[in-house]
């Protein structure tokens, strides 16, 4: 007698099975995360950072592992009660922001230096002036003159602003208003000062000066190094208390007692 043909296998899988292998996965998944949550030690996690930190000194001690608004703000890369330092960080966040904004092709960017009695703003005259002119007419300059006045309103009252123009070695030009650039460097830097005064900043905390083309930073010889020296430079330094003045006695003072 001949076999009996065996029937042929399904080629697939019934539809409905993938289904539930999907959303046995998909559980799994779930408690194996509810699993991890609920067993963290954060103490043991904090001491185990604090070890790595005084070992390889790469991380930062004590830091939580709880996402929190609190672990955002501790964990923010300057933090310092330095009201200076922070002037630094907003003035050059302020700095990197006007930078995009204004097109840097005509020349240097703005830059921030950070000294030993404060910090200085540098602002290239070509984003500020026309060659051989003193007024400000950029307007994404203006802009950022005004957050620095927000800043210096915000700082110590002994803070304060001294504003100095400079430029190449080159003169105003014929079709200058200015004779030489004595002249040009010291309306310029009066410009910015009269700025910041109409924005707001107290006029005992500012002052102006121009040093022509006698205090450059890079060469005169090239193009780059001339558009560099020509700037204005905003330096902002601790003053001097009126006490420290009050106990200090003049030359003139120390001979008339004599």
């Amino acid at each position: 007698m001949a076999k009996k043909k065996c029937p042929d296998c399904k080629e697939c899988l019934p539809a409905w099975l993938a289904a539930f292998g999907d959303l046995m996965s998909l559980l799994l998944c779930f408690f194996v995360l509810l699993l991890s949550m609920s067993s963290m030690d954060a103490k043991k996690i904090s001491e185990a950072i604090g070890s790595l930190s005084g070992a390889m000194s790469v991380l930062e001690g004590g830091t939580k592992t709880e996402i929190s608004k609190q672990r955002m703000q501790q964990s923010t890369p300057i933090d310092s009660n330095d009201e200076t330092s922070e002037a630094v960080n907003r003035v050059a966040q302020a700095a990197m922001d006007a930078n995009e904004m204004i097109d840097k092709g005509k020349g240097p960017a703005i830059t921030v230096e950070e000294g030993q009695e404060g910090f200085v703003i540098e602002l290239p005259a070509s984003l500020l002036f026309k060659s051989g002119s003193a007024t400000i007419e950029n307007e994404d300059a203006l802009l950022f003159l005004k957050r620095i006045a927000l800043i210096v309103d915000e700082l110590p009252n002994t803070m304060q602003v001294s504003v100095q123009g400079h430029t190449d070695n080159q003169g105003p030009g014929k079709n200058s208003v200015f004779k030489d650039n004595w002249e040009l460097s010291s309306a310029r830097a009066i410009s910015v000062l009269q700025e910041l005064l109409l924005d707001g900043v107290d006029p005992k905390r500012i002052s102006a000066s121009g040093h022509a083309e006698f205090k450059p930073l890079a060469t005169n010889a090239t193009k780059a190094g001339r558009a560099k020296n020509r700037r204005v430079e905003l330096h902002f330094f601790g003053g001097k208390s009126d006490n420290k003045d009050k106990t200090k006695q003049s030359v003139l003072d120390k001979v008339t007692t004599k």
